[in-house]
C-alpha cells in the first residue's frame, strides 16, 4: 500500500476505508476536473468500493469518461448517479474485466448497450444476440458489436442477475449467433461456394452443452452436402471447405480488438489429420467402424447451432444411436477412465496445484463422471440425455443413479468452481484455468465472489473445501466397479421386464427360475427409490451370481439381506456407491450357505463389505477388549455370553468373507495367489476369535458366582489345532483346563470353584441361540474322558511324571496357554515342555510307538465307505499324515533345534527345512498338501455351512468347492485330480520320513 506522507486527507481516508489498495493513485484520479462528480458525490464513491477491485474500477471509469466527447462527460456520470441498476452493472464490470475496461475506452458509447436490459432485467436469448450483431458486415465489425454484446452479459453476471449457469448458456447462445453471423460474411465474400453446398455447424463441447466459458475455444464439427442443384459430392464438399475455414478465420484471427474465440474442430473424425468437412454418409461409416470411445462421450453435447439447420439434425439423429450404444463397446468403462488419467497426467508439475479444470477435484472431475453415468445408464433412461453438466446431474438423481446429498454437493462444488473460472477468464479474457498467484489477483478474484471479510483466506478455503469434496465424489462414482458391469450388458438389460428377467435367468443357469422371478418382481416393483436403486443394481448383481456355483442362493440372500435393511437409508447407498460392496456382497452371498447364515442372523455387517478396512482381520488384543466390555456391560451370565458370541458371530463373517473375496477376486481386487497366506489368515482370525470368546465366558462367570476373584488361580490350555493357531470355521476348541488354589483357599473349595467355572462356561458357550455355538473339547487332558476336566499344576505334574504316555507327550506339541492367567499358564508351558521336546529326542521305542498309533488309526479311524484318497484330515497324504510327520520330528529334533519349538506346523515344518531335517522339495511336497487339504476342509464348510472332512457329493457344492480353490466352471474333475495328484506325492514323503519306508 502507497504510503502519504505528513498529514493523511480526508479523501485518502475515505478511500482507505472503501477498500483501495492504491489511494493515493485513486486520489490523483479523482482530482482531474472531469472526475469532480465522483470525488464529490459519495453514491458513485459507494459504487466504487462495492466492486470486486475499486482500483480497476476507478481507473476503468476515469478512461470511460476521458473518451466522452466533453459535452457527454456531465451526462454520462449524471446517469450513472441516478441510474442503480446501470451504475453497478457498468462499475461492477470495470472493477472485474481490465479487458471490458480497454473495450470501452476504445468504444466509449458501448456503455449505453447496459441500458436496454435494465428496465426489464432480460436474459437474452440467440435471437437478440442476432439482432446485437446484425449490423456486423465484417470481421472487424464483428468483433466489435461480440464484445458489445459480451459486455451486457459480463455485467449481469457481475450483479448477480443471471446464476453461473444462466451466465454460460447465455454465452454458448451468444457463441451461436456470433457462429451464424462470420458464416453470414464467409457466404457473402464467396456466394458461388454457399450455392454449391449445404453446410452444417455441430457445436461440441462446452458451446454444445449450453455451458460455455467467457474465452474458450468453440468445438465444432462440419457436415456438408451438395446443394439440390445437383452439384457433385466433390465440388460442394470444397466449397463447404472453403467456407467453413473463412468462417473459423474470422473468429480467430487476431486483431486490435481481440480475437472473439478460436473455432476448434479438432473434435471431428481423424481430427486435424482428417478433412474438415465431411458428408453425413462419410461421418456415419467413420462412427461405425472406426470410432475411438472418448469420440462418443464428446458426442454427448453435439447440437447443430449455424448453418443448414436440417442438415444438422440429421446428423444427430443418425449419430444419436451410437452414442448410447458406446458403453457396450469391449473395456469401455476402462477406456474412459484411462483417458481421464492421461489428462492429469499430462498436466505440468507446476500448474497441478492451480489447475482448475483438469486438475485433481477440478472441473473436469465433475464432467467426467456426469458423462460416464449418462453412457452407462442413459442407454435404457432417456432422461440422461442432456448435453449439460448440471440438468445430467439432476436426473441422475432424480434417476437414483446418484445419491441426492452427493449430487447436491457436485453441483454446489461445479457452479463454485465454474464461477472462479469464469471471474478469471474475465479479467483479461485470455483463455485460462490457472488460479492466480498474486495477492492482488486473489484479492480480486475473492471479492467479485462475495467473499469480502479476508477475501484471500475464504477464497483459498472454499477453494480447497470444494475440490476436496469434487475429487472424493469423482473417485467414488467414476471409478466404481458397478458400471464397468452394467456397460457390459446387452441392450435392454439395466432395465428389468418380467419376461426379460425370466429369459435372462434361465440363461445364465438359475435353477428354478420361477423363485427367482418372484424374488426379482419383489425386490426391483413399485416406484420407491428402494426399488429404483434396486432395479439398477439387480442386472448386474444377477450376472456376479451367475459367475457363482450356486446364482439361486445368491438371489435369494440378497432378497433376505434387502427385505431385513431396505429401509435402512446407508444400505442401498453402500451398496450403489461405495466401491466394490454390492460385487462383494453378490460373492459372500453365491458362495455357500455359511457366510449368509452368519450375515442375516445380524444383516447390519454387511457395512463391512463396503469398508477398505472392513475385511481386515482384527488382533486378538482388540476383540478380547470388545469382548471384555461387552461382558462388562451385561446383565448376568447368560446375556453377558450371548453378547460375546453375538462378537464372535460378526468377527466369523469378516473372516469368511475376507476369504471368499480374497479366493474369488473382485474387480477392485484381485483372487490372492497363495493358498498358504489365506489359510494362515483364516486359523489365525478364527483362534483368536475363539480365544477371546472363551476369555469372555470365564470373566462372565467369575463375575456372576464371585465377583472381582475366582478363589483358584485359573487357565485354558489351547490344545490341537486351537492351539496351532490352524482352526477352521467348524471346528471345536480342544483345551486343557488348569487351576491352583489361591493363598489362603484350601484345595477342594478351589477343586469346585474350577469345576463350577469349566461346566458353565461350557453351558454358556453351547446355549441354543441365533450365534453359533462354540464346542470346549477337553478329551485331549489325561486319562481322556475318564479324567478330571480340572487339575492343578502339582497334578498336571505328578501324572506326567509317572503315568504319561507318549501319544499325551505328542498332543502337547500344540499346547498354548489361550485365556485365564497368564503367569499360571506359563508355568504350565514350563512343566511340559521337557515332555514335548525330550532331551536326546525321542528313543527308538517311542519312535516305533507313534508310528505303530498312526497306522492304528488310519485302520481304525478311517470312515466306513470313505475314500482313503479324498478324505482331507485322515487319508493318504492328507492333514494326519503330514503333521504326524513334523511332529515326530519336532519330538526328535526340537531338544536341539529352537525352530522346532512352535505349536504351528507350517512353521516347525519350514524350521525342519530349514535345520536340514527333510530336503527343499519334500518340505514344499507336505507343505502344498497340508494346504490344499485345509482349504478342502474350509471350503466345504463355507459351502454347505457344516463341518466335512471330504469333498462334497452334491455337483452344485462341489462346483462351489472348487470356485473356493480357484477353478472356474466344468473344472471340478481337474480339482479332484489334483487333489488326488498332491497328496499321492505327500504320502510318498510320510512313506520316507515317518515310517522310515
Amino acid at each position: 500500500m502507497t504510503s502519504v506522507p505528513g498529514r493523511r486527507s480526508s479523501t485518502f481516508t475515505r478511500l482507505l476505508r472503501h477498500g483501495f489498495t492504491h489511494p493515493a493513485v485513486a486520489e490523483r484520479f479523482l482530482d482531474l476536473p472531469e472526475m469532480a462528480p465522483v470525488r464529490t458525490d459519495s453514491v458513485l464513491l459507494d459504487a466504487l468500493g462495492a466492486t470486486a477491485d475499486p482500483d480497476l474500477a476507478l481507473r476503468g471509469l476515469v478512461r470511460l469518461v476521458e473518451a466522452q466527447q466533453p459535452e457527454e462527460r456531465q451526462g454520462l456520470l449524471d446517469t450513472l448517479i441516478a441510474a442503480k441498476p446501470l451504475r453497478d452493472r457498468l462499475l461492477g464490470v470495470l472493477g472485474t474485466s481490465e479487458a471490458l475496461g480497454d473495450h470501452l475506452a476504445r468504444h466509449p458509447h458501448d456503455w449505453q448497450a447496459l441500458v436496454m436490459y435494465e428496465a426489464a432485467d432480460l436474459h437474452p436469448g440467440v435471437a437478440e444476440f442476432e439482432r446485437g450483431l446484425a449490423e456486423a458486415t465484417d470481421p472487424v465489425s464483428l468483433r466489435v458489436a461480440y464484445r458489445r454484446c459480451l459486455l451486457s452479459i459480463a455485467a449481469r453476471d457481475v450483479c448477480g442477475t443471471t446464476d453461473m449457469t444462466q451466465n454460460a448458456a447465455e454465452l454458448a447462445d451468444l457463441a451461436t449467433a456470433t457462429l451464424r453471423a462470420a458464416l453470414a460474411i464467409a457466404r457473402g465474400a464467396a456466394p458461388e461456394d454457399a450455392a454449391a453446398c449445404r453446410l452444417a455447424v455441430i457445436a461440441m463441447g462446452k458451446c454444445g452443452g449450453h455451458e460455455l466459458n467467457y474465452v474458450s475455444d468453440v468445438d465444432v464439427i462440419f457436415v456438408g452436402e451438395p446443394a439440390s442443384d445437383g452439384t457433385d459430392e466433390s465440388t460442394a464438399l470444397k466449397a463447404a471447405t472453403r467456407l467453413a475455414s473463412h468462417l473459423m478465420r474470422i473468429c480467430s484471427e487476431t486483431t486490435v480488438e481481440g480475437a472473439i474465440w478460436p473455432v476448434d474442430a479438432n473434435l471431428r473424425p481423424e481430427g486435424r489429420n482428417g478433412p474438415l468437412v465431411r458428408t453425413l454418409s462419410s461421418h456415419l461409416a467413420y462412427y461405425q467402424r472406426w470410432a475411438k470411445t472418448w469420440e462418443f462421450q464428446a458426442l454427448l453435447k453435439a447440437r447443430p447451432v449455424a448453418g443448414d439447420l436440417e442438415l444438422g439434425g440429421d446428423y444427430i439423429e443418425a449419430l444419436s444411436p451410437l452414442v448410447w450404444q458406446a458403453a457396450e463397446r469391449e473395456n469401455f468403462v476402462p477406456d474412459v477412465q484411462k483417458m481421464r488419467r492421461r489428462v492429469v497426467d499430462n498436466i505440468p508439475a507446476a500448474h497441478v496445484d492451480r489447475e482448475l479444470k483438469l486438475g485433481p477435484g477440478g472441473l473436469r472431475d465433475v464432467e467426467f463422471a456426469v458423462q460416464l453415468l449418462q453412457l452407462v445408464h442413459g442407454r435404457s433412461d432417456t432422461t440422461l440425455r442432456s448435453g449439460t453438466t448440471l440438468d445430467a446431474l439432476k436426473a441422475l438423481a432424480a434417476g437414483g443413479y446418484v445419491g441426492r446429498t452427493d449430487a447436491a454437493q457436485l453441483d454446489e462444488a461445479y457452479r463454485f468452481l465454474r464461477s472462479m473460472e469464469h471471474r478469471i477468464q474475465l479479467y483479461r479474457l485470455r483463455r485460462t484455468h490457472l488460479v492466480p498467484e498474486s495477492e492482488e489477483d486473489l484479492r480480486r478474484l475473492g471479492r467479485s465472489l462475495g467473499l469480502r471479510t479476508d477475501p484471500v483466506a475464504e477464497l483459498d478455503k472454499e477453494w480447497r473445501r470444494h475440490g476436496s469434496v469434487v475429487r472424493r465424489l469423482h473417485e467414488k462414482l467414476f471409478y466404481r466397479p458397478l458400471l464397468d458391469a452394467v456397460a457390459q450388458l446387452t441392450p435392454g438389460e439395466t432395465r428389468l421386464s418380467a419376461k426379460a428377467a425370466g429369459q435372462r435367468l434361465e440363461a445364465l443357469g438359475y435353477a428354478d427360475p420361477a423363485a427367482a422371478l418372484r424374488h426379482l418382481e419383489a425386490l426391483s416393483s413399485g416406484v420407491t427409490r428402494k426399488a429404483a436403486i434396486q432395479r439398477t443394481l439387480l442386472p448386474v448383481l444377477l450376472g456376479w451370481f451367475a459367475d457363482s456355483a450356486d446364482p439361486d442362493a445368491g438371489l435369494l440372500g440378497f432378497r433376505q439381506v434387502s427385505d431385513a435393511l431396505g429401509k435402512t437409508p446407508w444400505y442401498l447407498r453402500l451398496l450403489r456407491d461405495e466401491g466394490a460392496a454390492a460385487e462383494n456382497l453378490a460373492r459372500v452371498l453365491s458362495a455357500g450357505r455359511l457366510a449368509p447364515d452368519l450375515l442375516l442372523r445380524a444383516p447390519e455387517a454387511v457395512a463391512l463389505l463396503g469398508d477398505p478396512e472392513g475385511l481386515k482381520p482384527r488382533g486378538r488384543e482388540h476383540l478380547e477388549q470388545e469382548v471384555l466390555a461387552a461382558v462388562g456391560r451385561a446383565d448376568g451370565p447368560e446375556a453377558a455370553v450371548a453378547a460375546a458370541r453375538g462378537v464372535r458371530r460378526r468377527e466369523l463373517f469378516r473372516t469368511a468373507a475376507a476369504d471368499l473375496i480374497s479366493s474369488y477376486g473382485t474387480e477392485e481386487r484381485p483372487a490372492e495367489h497363495d493358498p498358504g497366506a489365506l489359510v494362515d489368515r483364516v486359523g489365525n482370525a478364527v483362534t483368536d476369535l475363539n480365544a477371546a470368546t472363551i476369555a469372555g465366558a470365564l470373566r462372565a462367570v467369575v463375575r456372576d458366582k464371585w465377583g472381582d476373584e475366582l478363589p483358584a488361580r485359573f487357565a485354558v490350555i489351547g490344545m490341537g489345532r486351537f492351539g496351532g493357531h490352524e482352526l477352521s470355521y467348524g471346528s471345536d476348541a480342544d483345551v486343557l483346563f488348569v487351576h491352583e488354589p489361591r493363598e489362603g483357599v484350601d484345595d477342594h473349595e478351589a477343586a469346585q470353584a474350577a469345576n463350577t467355572v469349566v461346566a458353565e462356561m461350557r453351558r454358556l458357550l453351547q446355549l441354543p441361540t441365533a450365534d453359533p455355538p462354540l464346542l470346549i473339547d477337553a478329551d485331549l487332558r489325561p486319562e481322556g474322558k475318564t479324567g478330571p476336566l480340572v487339575r492343578t499344576l502339582a497334578s498336571y505334574a505328578a501324572y506326567y511324571r509317572r503315568w504319561s504316555l507318549v501319544w499325551e507327550s505328542q498332543a502337547l506339541l500344540r499346547a498354548e496357554p489361550m485365556a485365564g492367567d497368564a503367569d499360571l499358564g506359563a508355568r504350565f508351558i514350563e512343566l511340559i515342555d521337557p515332555l514335548r521336546y525330550p532331551a536326546e529326542g525321542l528313543g527308538e521305542d517311542a519312535v516305533r510307538e507313534i508310528r505303530r498309533l498312526k497306522a492304528r488309526m488310519e485302520t481304525e479311524r478311517l470312515p466306513r465307505g470313505a475314500d482313503p484318497t479324498l478324505h482331507t484330515k485322515l487319508g493318504r497324504g492328507g492333514l494326519s499324515d503330514v503333521e504326524w510327520t513334523v511332529q515326530l520330528l519336532q519330538m526328535r529334533h526340537g531338544w536341539s533345534e529352537p525352530g522346532l519349538r512352535t505349536t504351528r506346523t507350517r512353521e516347525a515344518l519350514a524350521a525342519a527345512h530349514a535345520a536340514g531335517l527333510i530336503s527343499t522339495e519334500d518340505a514344499q511336497i507336505l507343505d502344498d498338501a497340508w494346504v490344499l487339504a485345509t482349504r478342502v476342509r474350509n471350503g466345504v464348510m463355507l459351502v454347505r455351512g457344516r463341518a466335512g472332512d471330504t469333498f462334497p457329493s452334491d455337483g452344485r457344492e462341489l462346483g462351489a468347492v472348487g470356485r473356493y480353490l480357484g477353478y472356474g466352471s466344468g473344472h471340478v474333475g481337474e480339482m479332484v485330480d489334483e487333489y488326488r495328484r498332491a497328496t499321492r506325492r505327500a504320502r510318498a514323503v510320510v512313506e520316507e520320513l515317518f515310517y522310515g519306508a
